[in-house]
C-alpha cells in the first residue's frame, strides 16, 4: 500500500525517482538529506522511500508523535525527539540500526530547514558507530527528481569524508 501511495504522489506531482546507487547497500544506511529547505521535502522523500521499498526512520519533534495524529507520523517512520532535553540521539540511532537487518535513518545535514553555514555531524557519528554506509539522498525541485546520488563507506577521516560528500552535492 505504501508503495502504491508513493507512486501516486510522484505521478500526481510529475516527479521521477532516479538512483544510481547500489540499493543493497542503501537498505541499511544512514541517509543524508541535503539540502533540507521545505516542508514538501517530507512528502517527496517519504514517497520515494516507499517506491524503493525502504524501511525508513527519521527524527521529528516529539510534539508531532505525541499529538492526536501521532500514530500517523509513527506509521511513516517518525522517531520523536524532545529537543528541550539532552538526548543521546547518536547512541540511540546506533542501537536502532543494530537491531534491524535493514533500515535507513534519514538525517538532514543541516539539522533544520533553515540555512546554516555548517552541517551537523550526527549522521557521520551514527554511521561510524553502527558501521553502516552513508547514502546521499536528494530532491531536485527544478527537475522534479528525487533519488539517491551515491552510497559509500566512511573512511574515518572526517575531513576527507565531508569533502567527498559536499562535492557530490555541489551540482
Amino acid at each position: 500500500m505504501k508503495r502504491l501511495f508513493g507512486k501516486f504522489v510522484y505521478f500526481i506531482f510529475g516527479w521521477k525517482l532516479v538512483t544510481s546507487a547500489d540499493m543493497q547497500k542503501v537498505k541499511k544506511s544512514v541517509m543524508l538529506a541535503a539540502p533540507h529547505t521545505s516542508n514538501w521535502d517530507f512528502l517527496f522523500a517519504i514517497a520515494g522511500f516507499w517506491i524503493m521499498g525502504l524501511d525508513v526512520r527519521y527524527f521529528i519533534k516529539d510534539t508531532y508523535t505525541k499529538s492526536l495524529f501521532g500514530f500517523l507520523f509513527k506509521w511513516t517512520g517518525a522517531m520523536g525527539v524532545d529537543r528541550s532535553a539532552r538526548n543521546n540521539l547518536v547512541e540511540h540511532s546506533i542501537q536502532t540500526l543494530n537491531q534491524h537487518e535493514q533500515m535507513v535513518i534519514l538525517v538532514p545535514a543541516e539539522g533544520t530547514r533553515k540555512y546554516v553555514d555548517k552541517w551537523k555531524k550526527g549522521f557521520y557519528h551514527i554511521a561510524l558507530g553502527a558501521n553502516v554506509p552513508v547514502s546521499l539522498g536528494y530532491l531536485d525541485y527544478k527537475e522534479k527528481i528525487g533519488g539517491v546520488l551515491d552510497v559509500f563507506d566512511l573512511s574515518g577521516n572526517e575531513e576527507r569524508d565531508f569533502n567527498f560528500i559536499q562535492e557530490k552535492y555541489r551540482p
